[in-house]
């Protein structure tokens, strides 16, 4: 691992750390029944940073571009994990011991990737300006791709959960349109969907809004970085460790050895693309776990502690698929 990339680890590090000093300190305050906040921190960033960070990367998306031989060998199997471990979860929930997100929190935990904060700088320093242009490709579908699917399954959930509950006496057609309604009314997708029409049918961002949208989401880094640590001091760890130790085995492991042979067997892909595609699905888990989790109120202890452990394997597990990545050169 390259010393800048080291740095770049230490530095994330050293911000989780200091969210954590807030949240022990209670800078914010305290976490109350009334009060809680991280929460209003995660809603902040749910519902005003991160809206105009996928706003502003879906509008400028250039589709003719893409290579989509590369972004359909990263995503056939992450997604194809990413509803796996969903069903897994769905399955081992059938008690109801746990919330009803939960399946899905944990199904994002093991999948979404911290393209960006980690994500970037690996692919600028390993592989420069060609990996790093086919990483920011992958990365620009990268939300939608995911954050969409999980948010249809989990508001199903939710609907089926209501309706069982005798909560709505809806007929089916009515619970889908509900369903539908709540799913398209979310701070991710509308955004995204609301980019890519803009992408379709307006002329590019004016100038005033491109820096309006740019300086909200330069928020996004921070403010999720300092979310981590609070939520740690809030929430810890107490009876989250196998679940955040098995949703970063998942992702660290059991993710990139799918998109590994999955993107070259089944795909063709060799070289660069190859290199690329298996070092982001080999990324820690990114923050947007964490806000999905606060988003549906479930697991964001163990969450957090999936993000953080996650990170730290990094540091050894990266070395690793690089030089395994070295023999298909």
């Amino acid at each position: 691992m390259t010393t800048l990339i080291f740095f770049k680890l230490l530095a994330l590090f050293a911000i989780v750390a200091l969210g954590w000093v807030a949240g022990r300190l209670r800078w914010l305050g305290p976490r109350t029944n009334e009060s809680d906040p991280a929460r209003t921190l995660s809603n902040a960033a749910f519902y005003i940073f991160v809206p105009a960070l996928l706003f502003r990367t879906t509008a400028r998306i250039d589709f003719r571009t893409l290579p989509w031989g590369t972004l359909a060998a990263f995503f056939v199997p992450v997604v194809a994990l990413m509803v796996a471990v969903y069903a897994w979860q769905r399955r081992a929930n059938r008690s109801g011991a746990l919330a009803t997100p939960a399946p899905a929190v944990r199904a994002i935990s093991a999948s979404f990737g911290n393209t960006v904060q980690v994500g970037i700088p690996i692919a600028a320093a390993l592989f420069g300006e060609a990996g790093l242009s086919i990483h920011i490709a992958v990365m620009s579908l990268h939300a939608l791709a995911l954050l969409s699917v999980l948010t249809v399954l989990v508001e199903l959930d939710l609907a089926r959960e209501r309706h069982e509950d005798g909560q709505t006496r809806s007929s089916l057609a009515a619970t889908l349109r509900t369903t539908a309604r709540n799913t398209l009314i979310h701070p991710v997708v509308l955004p995204i969907l609301a980019g890519l029409v803009w992408n379709v049918v307006a002329p590019p961002l004016p100038t005033l809004v491109d820096e309006l949208l740019l300086t909200l989401a330069q928020a996004v880094v921070p403010l999720c970085l300092v979310l981590i640590g609070m939520s740690l001091a809030y929430y810890g760890v107490r009876g989250a460790l196998r679940g955040a130790l098995t949703s970063a085995a998942l992702k660290l492991l059991l993710l990139p050895a799918l998109v590994l042979a999955v993107a070259h067997w089944g795909f063709g892909l060799v070289g660069l693309p190859l290199a690329v595609v298996v070092m982001m699905a080999a990324l820690p888990a990114g923050s947007n776990a964490l806000m999905f989790a606060q988003r549906y109120e479930t697991l964001e202890g163990e969450t957090t502690a999936a993000v953080v452990f996650s990170t730290l394997g990094f540091v050894i597990t990266a070395p690793l698929w690089l030089a395994l990545l070295a023999t298909f050169t």
